[in-house]
């Protein structure tokens, strides 16, 4: 599989400069229009200071990202992933070509896909970023395909993570990402209602796996994401149908993984897997009369979902690939699938002897069930309607600027105006450009991946680290020892780390809880060769917002600082004596290093009402947060705003980075944009 894909430019080298005056930010000048990267035309202002100019790059990553899919009767149906707006497609293997497609009128990413052959009906469930009375449940008619797909009604939760229909024809989701537990929903095609069945598991967070027959409905959870605390590991239960009661069938040996994966039914048997974290993930065969584990084996990786079955075998996939496995034998082995990398998989289907695997990287592949590719179809070119995606992370530095998405990070050449999809699996955080090497932490839980484009060799991971370790969320480099740091986030258990990599010895490490049990590392800063990590908390009670300084290399404490703040620490930076601490929705900390002491603060929450991001450059620290691009006096500590109404596209969080000369680069909308800006100070 080579690292790059094709050059994807479905804009004109057209950018657009916008001048801004003075430190507030006031539009002084009309838009410029360009026609290439070579032909920026420069408005100058008659008289006062340099003009704040912004100039638009392009989108910051294009692709079809997907996050779901299903296949039957020769057409596999993908749901679409941080996509607007949110869709499905319909893949013809006959042809291979889409040729269906429909929009839905709400949500961000569909993750849950379920078929009811027997009445021709696709039923869809959406990811959102806030609750309300939006539907987040649909439906697409097969046999009117050409026909948008049309809204049935909302379950309380959220998110909609998983689906399945009963042979009754009745449907059942599950989720989670409101303020309390998951529950299990019913909805009923004859009547149009949805129905909250109840809360089985009330310390879990999440629901991701449900499975039904005409007699009981399988609900499995846990807290893959939220987790520490009190939060629940895995709970598997069964919901009787009749007498309208839960029953806990979790197997024993499950009890401590994070959360139950992923359910299927297969004849008389219900399938399960759990999530891993630090330990394998679990397979296990379920009789459906009357709930005993017939068959249960560790498996390999640290996940196992999209459970197909051909004859005996039953394979499903884990981070790396398929494993195929036969519960009368106990025999199991990951498939070989040769040079194919399917990266995450999210759907995994039998037709016929074959499988049929819908690869996060925007391709279906067709594979016999000895691991021989039969063929891949590439969604873009069959007619998937690729757009400008939400965006992870952004590093910029030697000439390029890298935009990080599902599966692929966009790298866009700043005097050429070409872009180049580097192929990924997973997410990129946040990165760093260190001597024109790139460098990114990588979600989930695969670490440090480096990319030199000099080389010509392919992006690839450089350092790994404890799974459990999964989400990295902030990088800085330490020029003084040489290290780019990463601060990082345990979903599961609570907690975070912070690693460190060497470039020039391929050394690396990781300290777990360097700040406490519960507070994750959502940020990290560096000077002098110390480290600031700042704190933060998945749960909604415990300790927050405390600021460690921390040795990199003896990896030791040297001293910490609690705020005080309500919530926990969203960026730092450093600028002078000063530590700059911004916290999530905006309370603004100065700290002065030497005296270890808080010399400042202010509210800024009408400008940073969720998260941020802080970076020093040109003798003044700029932030951004999901609304806003402003800065910050390095002396006063006056915040002044720079591009108000940025509202950047971000999928997890609002992040900029700056390049050798202080131009920042951030996102205005879903839109890549450079802001040249000239403080005074």
């Amino acid at each position: 599989m080579t690292t790059t894909q094709k050059e994807t430019a479905p804009r004109s080298l057209t950018r657009r400069t916008v001048l801004m005056a003075g430190l507030g930010g006031v539009l002084a000048a009309a838009t410029v229009a360009t026609t290439g990267p070579s032909a920026l035309a420069t408005t100058r202002l008659p008289m006062g200071p340099p003009a704040t100019r912004v100039t638009e790059i392009g989108p910051g990553i294009v692709q079809y990202s997907l996050m779901s899919g299903v296949t039957a009767g020769g057409v596999t149906y993908v749901g679409s992933r941080n996509l607007e707006p949110a869709g499905i497609i319909a893949l013809d293997h006959t042809t291979g070509r889409v040729a269906h497609s429909t929009s839905l009128a709400a949500g961000y990413s569909i993750q849950a896909l379920a078929l009811d052959e027997k009445r021709g009906i696709l039923y869809a469930g959406v990811l959102q970023k806030a609750t309300g009375p939006q539907p987040n449940l649909y439906r697409w008619r097969l046999s009117a395909l050409d026909a948008p797909a049309e809204p049935i009604g909302r379950i309380g939760d959220r998110d909609v993570r998983d689906l399945a229909v009963a042979p009754d024809g009745t449907v059942f989701a599950v989720g989670g990402g409101s303020s309390g537990a998951p529950a299990l929903w019913q909805f009923d095609p004859t009547s149009g209602a949805v129905t909250n069945l109840g809360v089985p598991a009330p310390t879990a967070t999440l629901a991701r796996a449900v499975a039904a027959t005409d007699a009981f409905v399988y609900f499995g959870a846990g807290s893959s994401l939220g987790g520490g605390g009190s939060a629940s590991r895995a709970a598997l239960y069964a919901y009787d149908r009749v007498e309208r009661t839960f029953a806990d069938i979790t197997p024993a040996t499950m009890l401590g993984d994070p959360s139950m994966r992923e359910l299927a039914i297969a004849g008389d048997r219900l399938l399960a897997s759990t999530a891993g974290a630090a330990d394998p993930t679990k397979l296990a065969e379920i009789s459906l009369a009357d709930h005993s584990v017939t068959a249960l084996i560790t498996s390999i990786g640290k996940t196992a979902k999209c459970f197909a079955t051909i004859g005996d075998q039953v394979f499903c996939a884990n981070e790396t690939g398929i494993i195929a496995w036969t519960p009368s034998t106990g025999d199991l082995s990951q498939v070989d699938l040769g040079s194919l990398d399917l990266g995450e998989i999210w759907g995994l289907d039998a037709q016929g002897d074959d499988l049929v695997a819908v690869s996060g990287f925007g391709f279906v592949a067709d594979i016999a069930a000895s691991g021989a590719l039969v063929a891949t179809t590439d969604l873009g070119e069959a007619g998937a309607p690729a757009s400008a995606q939400t965006c992870m992370g952004i590093a910029v530095g030697a000439g390029f600027a890298y935009v990080g998405g599902n599966g692929g990070i966009a790298r866009h050449d700043l005097t050429a105006g070409t872009v180049q999809n580097l192929r990924i699996p997973g997410e990129s955080k946040d990165g760093d450009v260190v001597d024109g090497v790139l460098y990114v932490g990588q979600y989930s839980g695969q670490g440090i991946w480096s990319y030199d484009p000099r080389s010509g060799a392919p992006i690839r991971q450089v350092a790994k680290v404890p799974e459990a370790q999964n989400r990295p969320l902030d990088t800085d480099w330490d020029a003084t020892n040489g290290l780019l740091l990463v601060a990082a986030q345990d979903d599961t258990q609570g907690g975070g780390s912070i690693w460190t990599y060497d470039p020039a010895t391929g050394a690396s490490t990781v300290d777990v809880n360097p700040i406490d049990a519960v507070q994750l590392v959502r940020a990290v800063a560096t000077v002098d060769g110390v480290a600031y990590l700042g704190g933060d908390n998945a749960q909604k009670t415990g300790a927050r917002g405390t600021i460690v300084a921390w040795d990199p290399v003896a990896r030791a404490e040297l001293w910490r600082l609690e705020t005080g703040a309500a919530n926990g620490i969203a960026a730092l930076e450093t600028k002078g004596r000063y530590l700059f601490a911004l916290t999530i929705k905006g309370a603004l900390f100065v700290i002065d290093r030497p005296t270890r002491t808080i010399v400042h603060t202010s509210d800024q929450s009408a400008i940073c009402p969720g998260f941020a991001a802080l970076k020093e450059a040109r003798g003044v620290v700029y932030g951004v947060s999901d609304t806003t691009l402003f800065r910050i006096h390095p002396r006063t500590f006056a915040v002044t705003v720079v591009v108000a109404g940025i509202n950047g596209g971000w999928y997890s969080g609002p992040h900029l980075n700056v390049d050798e000369d202080g131009v920042i680069y951030t996102l205005r909308d879903r839109t890549l944009v450079s802001v040249d800006d000239h403080p005074q100070r």
